[in-house]
């Protein structure tokens, strides 16, 4: 195929995987049990925080989380106690414990009460078109009160060569139109313009396979050079390419 075959392929492969029926096999379906800015914006980031292994566990284990939080997440995360925190004893996801989950929920309350919240602490601050700083300044302040070392790995910096993959799958979630009613748009002082697509096995084997991505890494430089290309195809919504590249690798088996 030649790039404007390429791109009507991946137009239309985008367009038919872009529905509602992707909800139910994905973890986005956990935000879209609330209504509530902060609520779906707090069961986003932890249900993309556990976003590896089995699909299947991932969302168990995210509905098992919004469970320990009441299926209240922004009250828990401003109101809750010691007490409170104990129940989550016993929580794990792959190398996610209830340590890190406890530690996740008193970094969001200091994020709310401090630093303006999720959408502030992410939005871009430097000018630039794409979200590298950003998250590697969320992490600084995500680590700004007493934690444990060990927890830093669930948190990943671009700036340290990290396709931050979690983090740029929230951030689609919460900045992209929610037209089609898959992802939500909910941060309007964000642009989907500067979104990177959640570079995973999948997305960049397929991404390879159409000659779009050389890298063999799946690291931030491969980001880059997919974002050149994306964002030629769509200037204003490149990573709506990311369901043509997730739905080819998982359900086609491309």
């Amino acid at each position: 195929m030649n790039k404007n075959e390429l791109k009507d392929f991946l137009d239309e492969k985008a367009d038919f995987y872009e529905n509602l029926d992707f909800i139910e096999s994905d973890p986005i379906q956990i935000p879209h049990s609330f209504t509530q800015k902060e609520d779906i914006e707090i069961a986003a980031f932890l249900s993309a925080s556990i976003a590896w292994g089995n699909r299947k566990m991932i969302i168990n284990n995210a509905t098992r989380m919004m469970d320990l939080l009441g299926n209240s997440p922004f009250d828990f995360v401003l109101n809750h106690t010691e007490e409170d925190l104990a129940d989550f004893d016993g929580f794990v996801h792959r190398t996610f414990n209830a340590d890190d989950f406890k530690f996740f929920v008193q970094s969001l309350k200091n994020i709310y009460q401090n630093h303006g919240g999720l959408e502030e602490l992410l939005r871009i601050k430097d000018g630039s078109d794409n979200y590298k700083t950003s998250i590697h300044n969320f992490k600084k302040v995500f680590f700004e009160i007493p934690h444990l070392p060990r927890i830093q790995k669930h948190v990943s910096d671009p700036m340290k060569g990290s396709a931050s993959k979690r983090i740029n799958m929230f951030l689609r979630w919460m900045v992209r139109n929610g037209k089609k009613g898959v992802d939500f748009g909910i941060w309007n002082s964000h642009y989907s313009a500067h979104l990177h697509c959640p570079l995973d096995v999948h997305t960049g084997n397929v991404a390879r396979k159409l000659s779009i991505l050389q890298r063999k890494q799946n690291d931030w430089k491969a980001i880059q050079e997919l974002d050149v290309i994306l964002r030629e195809f769509d200037k204003n919504d490149p990573v709506k390419y990311d369901f043509a590249l997730f739905g080819l690798g998982v359900f086609e088996k491309f």
